[in-house]
């Protein structure tokens, strides 16, 4: 059963579609005021959830990042009926599986918020597999969110299997092979105190990324979760005059 308030969400509108991913641990409501934002300004908008998020933790053992993934393309497919244009734009693990994704299928540009590179050093990580057999569950680290408000209501869970760092882990290793491929537009998006993907992260992208139209925006006001953070309409605008900008000759709003 979906976490109430976690499900995902679509907002019918124009023929340019954006589809939301949301990050690691989290949910679509972490991508939702986003998606308010952009549908009010008339384009189609889906917020997916990933599998194994916004139930349980136990359901994240049942997963690996391949279907996280095809998450994500069951998402684009969903909206490729309704639109002609494809943006992708995540948040986070959702940034990673945005970059990987637009390596490999037809999207008209992508948007990566507070994506990380690489996982932090961890003397642990060469040992997780085995790590994992007798520690299977790791508890959440800190936050370090700016609008303590959006933070109470915030959905995440507390805990998961150690087996899920395995799969992020992989996971970035596939979207650092993939940076190279990435011919469409990218903007990323990175707030200069995110704490747990530090801004390093960002510039390690961009400077792999094959496009030779990327962005790198900073925001000065938020945590890790930008989009519900005190800079989100500034991302959220930003996110906009990108769209507006790299859409195809007729098909403006």
């Amino acid at each position: 059963m979906i976490i109430p308030t976690a499900e995902p969400f679509f907002f019918p509108g124009n023929r340019i579609g954006c589809l939301l991913i949301h990050g690691y641990t989290g949910a679509p409501k972490e991508m939702r005021w986003m998606g308010e934002y952009l549908g009010n300004l008339g384009y189609t908008v889906f917020g997916v959830r990933l599998a194994g998020h916004a139930t349980q933790p136990q359901d994240m053992l049942r997963t690996n990042w391949q279907d996280w993934v095809t998450s994500v393309e069951d998402g684009y497919n969903l909206l490729k009926g309704w639109v002609d244009q494809v943006f992708v734009i995540g948040l986070s693990m959702g940034g990673i599986l945005s970059l990987l994704f637009a390596s490999q299928h037809p999207v008209s540009g992508v948007v990566a918020m507070s994506t990380p590179y690489a996982l932090p050093d961890d003397p642990r990580l060469p040992f997780i597999r085995i790590i994992s057999l007798f520690i299977p569950w790791v508890k959440q680290g800190s936050s370090d969110w700016h609008n303590l408000e959006a933070a109470k209501d915030h959905i995440s869970y507390p805990y998961f299997p150690t087996k899920a760092v395995i799969q992020l882990r992989d996971l970035l290793s596939e979207m650092r092979s993939a940076l190279p491929l990435v011919q469409v537009p990218v903007l990323l998006i990175h707030s200069r105190q995110d704490t747990g993907v530090v801004p390093r992260n960002a510039e390690q992208i961009h400077s792999l990324l094959g496009s030779q139209d990327k962005q790198l925006y900073w925001v000065e006001n938020s945590g890790h979760v930008i989009p519900r953070e005190p800079d989100r309409d500034l991302a959220f605008k930003t996110t906009h005059e990108f769209i507006e900008r790299v859409q195809s000759p007729g098909q403006a709003l």
